[in-house]
């Protein structure tokens, strides 16, 4: 096994595409290679600004012989059947083939096809020139009169195998042994014959290779040239990973600025310098406050210490900073109350009115949610108003990533209610796993109600996410609705607020084509909704809009409501998963009529994850699966559905006799439990049929000779699924 290892050496990659770059290269190499018949062990790849690097440290020295025998048609086949044969199979003429016999289907030809190994070198000659030809890189440029593309001019090409070089040549870029260290403080070109060298030397020529190393050198440096100011480094773990991306030998430097600025929130401080000069921002080390201070990355070990470099950051953050302080002071000129007009002036998506609209829908919707959290409803209304005026703000215009911070600091300013303020900031929350989530009733009641009415508009119009398409963070919003439902303990009728969303849709012009389109009777039908759930839905949506709606527009309303909770409902198994719950007991409660409240849903998924993992459990899930797949095959042979009340005079054994009054029983326990939300009650009550369902099957024959005998017992099974589907829908359960 021999050593394998590539440089492509260029002017400056960009810092986010560096990292992604090597992984490809390697993929891309590896995936040439085991095409070719090679597996070689697994590769490390490295990435510079200059440089990406991919070193495998076992390579075979040649593919292996190949011995194939292809198999083709029957002898006397047609002369094409014959030529497409010798065509694959490389064969000059069919005297070439071998031909065996088949007791069933007779004589026919077989092709040996023997291919001997090739030197890795060859093979590598020809897969790195193809790969890097055809380099996946969202941006490249050309350059000169050559024709190849890369991300930068791309200069040298350094290609070893066991200590050889792998000789091609790359639009007039011949490959070598040899490259440079530091652009500015290395010493021109040098030769390497392995990579151990290779790495060495690149140190000595003060090129850090390997970017994690070069990150841990600059947040250690940074601590400690913060600590011997005595101050301390605001930790940014993006910002470490970026500037380790800017430089192959950091030198951290101190820089400083004027005390004024500090009268800028620290988030705008912070934001301006990372974002305009890659700078760190340093705190007081005991209270935690943003000092006039920062922390830049060099490139280099400066004659002066470094001074012009940081005198040419000063000059640089200093104009930074006075824009930010600019539109801090006149964003404070004008009340948050007064800019939100301006939202009507701004489209948020062409098909969904303007972010005006979306603000006035948000609003109702706290205003009803504000009751179910806790909230004060006319502080909800108040937050929800004023939530996304920040946007119109000079300061969010500057830096996108601040809307709802710079909100929340206007409100405060401006003398709102500091419950007002801190929602205006979290309903944008959570934005990540990571992320929390908002704890205080305003701010659950705006965050609930923006994510409900995103994701309703993006329903009305069809935009759903598509494979793992999703350019609306739709799967985010409704991941966002079940951590804060779930995190905050709230009770929340998803159905009910869905279809009030809805209804501002519906009073729409663009919805009238729904009375001619839509037949309420056959949608009612197809989709298996009763009349009584559509009566409550138009008085919801009448509700909502103050109009009363066409039961086509209603029956459309509730179906797109239930398709938008089964969404919500996938959000749920994923983040229960995640928590190591079951899918299939979430799919079994979601079955039920009218199951939206995602807080009384996982607290029935637990209570049956717990039910189920007992004896009683066990063995009731294998009666109930018996019981529903009799009832599957006998009606489907009998084209009909059994939901007849149990007859009780044809009861003739003990043990269906038993099994019914304990059915009897087990119901108005259920249901008693259920009604007080006990569902480890509830469990416990289904426990009680176990032995009546298990000696049922043990001792009665369903399929009875007598034929009204055998319709009553099976519907005493249809009573064994009916009550087992007061708690969950069993054959939904794995198992």
């Amino acid at each position: 096994m021999a050593e394998f290892f590539l440089e492509l050496f260029s002017e400056e990659i960009p810092a986010g595409l560096q990292n992604r770059a090597a992984q490809d290269l390697a993929r891309m190499i590896g995936d040439q290679l085991k095409k070719a018949g090679i597996e070689p062990s697994a590769p490390s790849v490295f990435a510079t600004p200059h440089r990406l690097v991919v070193v495998i440290d076992k390579m075979p020295p040649a593919s292996p012989d190949v011995r194939e025998e292809r198999k083709g048609p029957r002898v006397g086949a047609p002369e094409k059947a014959l030529a497409g044969f010798m065509g694959g199979a490389g064969l000059k003429s069919i005297e070439d083939a071998t031909i065996q016999s088949d007791p069933k289907k007779g004589d026919f030809y077989v092709a040996v096809i023997e291919r001997k190994g090739r030197r890795t070198s060859d093979i590598l000659a020809e897969i790195i020139p193809d790969v890097v030809r055809n380099f996946p890189w969202p941006k490249s440029m050309r350059w000169g009169s050559g024709s190849l593309k890369w991300v930068r001019p791309l200069h040298s090409v350094l290609c070893l195998l066991d200590g050889s070089v792998v000789k091609f040549d790359i639009d007039g870029i011949k490959s070598g042994n040899e490259t440079r260290g530091h652009r500015f403080m290395g010493s021109g070109t040098f030769k390497v014959s392995d990579f151990k060298a290779y790495k060495k030397k690149l140190k000595d020529h003060l090129v850090i290779l390997d970017g994690a190393e070069r990150a841990e050198k600059i947040a250690r440096d940074a601590r400690k040239v913060a600590g011997k100011a005595g101050l301390a480094l605001v930790e940014d773990e993006a910002l470490l990973a970026e500037t380790a991306g800017l430089v192959e030998w950091p030198v951290v430097l101190m820089g400083s600025f004027d005390d004024d600025y500090l009268d800028v929130p620290s988030e705008v401080l912070t934001t301006s310098m990372k974002k305009h000069q890659k700078c760190f921002s340093v705190a007081d080390a005991k209270s935690g406050k943003l000092v006039n201070r920062f922390l830049l990355v060099s490139n280099l070990k400066a004659q002066d210490g470094g001074k012009s470099i940081i005198a040419g950051n000063e000059r640089v953050i200093r104009a930074r900073l006075s824009d930010a302080k600019f539109f801090w002071e006149q964003d404070l000129k004008t009340p948050l109350g007064e800019l939100a007009p301006k939202l009507d002036e701004i489209t948020f998506h062409e098909k969904l009115g303007t972010l005006g609209e979306r603000v006035k829908r948000i609003s109702h919707l706290a205003r009803e949610i504000a009751p179910l959290v806790d909230a004060d409803p006319d502080e909800a209304e108040e937050a929800a108003q004023l939530c996304k005026a920040d946007l119109v703000t000079g300061m969010v215009g500057e830096f996108p990533n601040l809307q709802g911070l710079m909100g929340r600091y206007y409100a405060e300013r401006h003398g709102h209610k500091a419950s007002i303020a801190r929602a205006i900031e979290d309903h944008y929350k959570p934005q990540g796993i990571s992320d929390e989530v908002p704890a205080e009733p305003v701010a659950i009641a705006v965050a609930l109600a923006d994510k409900i009415d995103m994701l309703v508009g993006f329903w009305v119009i069809d935009e759903k996410p598509t494979g793992s398409k999703d350019p609306f963070a739709l799967r985010r919003a409704a991941l966002g609705i079940v951590r804060i439902v779930l995190e905050n303990d709230v009770r929340l009728p998803l159905i009910h607020h869905f279809v009030g969303s809805l209804a501002w849709y519906l009073a729409k012009p663009e919805f009238e084509r729904l009375e001619s389109d839509l037949h309420a009777a056959e949608l009612l039908e197809q989709h298996g909704i009763a009349e009584g759930l559509v009566k409550k839905a138009t008085a919801r949506a009448s509700h909502s809009a103050a109009i009363e709606f066409s039961k086509e527009k209603v029956v459309w309303a509730w179906i797109t409501a239930n398709d938008l909770l089964s969404f919500i409902a996938d959000r749920l198994k994923v983040h229960l998963r995640d928590h190591g719950a079951r899918h299939d007991l979430i799919d079994a409660v979601f079955a039920l009529d009218g199951q939206d409240d995602l807080l009384m849903i996982v607290k029935r998924v637990e209570a049956l994850g717990e039910f189920l993992e007992s004896d009683d459990g066990a063995n009731l899930l294998a009666g109930v699966k018996r019981a529903s797949n009799i009832l599957r095959i006998e009606e489907k042979k009998d084209n009909t559905r059994f939901v007849d009340p149990v007859d009780t005079g044809l009861l003739d054994d003990k043990h269906e006799k038993a099994l019914v009054k304990m059915i009897g029983q087990v119901k108005k326990s259920v249901d008693k439990s259920l009604e007080a939300e006990d569902f480890g009650a509830a469990m416990a009550a289904l426990a009680k049929m176990r032995t009546p369902v298990d000696d049922f099957f043990d001792h009665v024959i369903v399929n009875a000779e007598d034929g009204k005998i055998r319709k009553n017992r099976l519907n005493l099974l249809a009573e064994i699924r009916e009550t087992t589907r007061r708690v969950a829908d069993f054959t939904k359960v794995a198992g």
